[in-house]
């Protein structure tokens, strides 16, 4: 049941012209991004040549976009989830799902999963523009994989918070702004509070660890709990709803 569920909200949303748009903005985005840092690049490459530990193609380049990607995909994440329930109790449809003998863990994992799979071909499709640096250049590849993987880590935990608000909500419009707004603030806690407890609730402070290529065990614990503990709550609620009668 989990798979029926994940591949109808994949189709739904991969079906959305809407999904099409943004892909395409997104897409657009992250190449204008990548050729800039490309021209940056190549006028001080001379420079870079005569320092004895310059940073490569991978550092100046894939590094920062991977930083770039993951901001784009905390803006543009809610979007999609608002869709998952609160736009399903707008058109009353989500009535048909939540009386259906499925457990609310089974629902809540499919769209998930749904979701995440759509988020992974966006990944994907920016990852192929990052390889082209290998025709031209000795990239790091193990780098560039610690990016591209704590781009989906992080992306999956936006789409877990999304998903959460999104089953608090009746109105998508305010699921969407409700995760954008707490999203960003995750982000900005990140940015101000230092070494603090702050800093280390914020995902985007684990992400930067991985954006530098250090992949230790503390950060994927983190994100593992993360995404669990919202996920979680999601079924909590969906079930407290079956209780009280939606």
């Amino acid at each position: 049941m989990i798979y029926t569920i994940a591949k109808k909200e994949f189709r739904s949303l991969f079906a959305a012209p809407s999904t099409w748009w943004m892909l395409a903005l997104l897409q657009f985005v992250f190449a204008w991004f990548y050729f800039a840092r490309m021209d940056d690049y190549l006028q001080v490459q001379a420079q870079l040549a005569q320092l004895d530990n310059a940073p490569g193609a991978t550092i100046a380049i894939a590094a920062p976009l991977c930083s770039a990607l993951a901001l784009m995909l905390m803006m543009l994440i809610p979007l999609f989830t608002m869709r998952l329930i609160a736009e399903e109790r707008r058109n009353q449809t989500w009535v048909l799902l939540l009386t259906a003998p499925v457990p609310a863990a089974h629902i809540v994992l499919g769209k998930f999963l749904g979701l995440l799979a759509l988020l992974a071909i966006i990944i994907a499709g920016c990852a192929a523009m990052l390889a082209t640096l290998l025709l031209g250049t000795q990239a790091d590849i193990g780098l560039m994989l610690a990016n591209l993987g704590g781009v989906l880590l992080l992306a999956a935990g936006y789409a877990a918070l999304g998903l959460y608000l999104s089953a608090l909500s009746r109105q998508p419009i305010i699921a969407a702004i409700s995760a954008l707004g707490l999203s960003f603030g995750l982000w900005l806690l990140e940015m101000s509070a230092g070494d603090g407890f702050l800093r280390a609730v914020s995902p985007n402070a684990h992400f930067q660890n991985l954006n530098m290529g250090l992949v230790n065990s503390a950060d994927l614990i983190y994100f593992a709990l993360f995404i669990t503990t919202l996920l979680w709550l999601t079924v909590r609620q969906l079930n407290d709803e079956r209780r009280h009668g939606l």
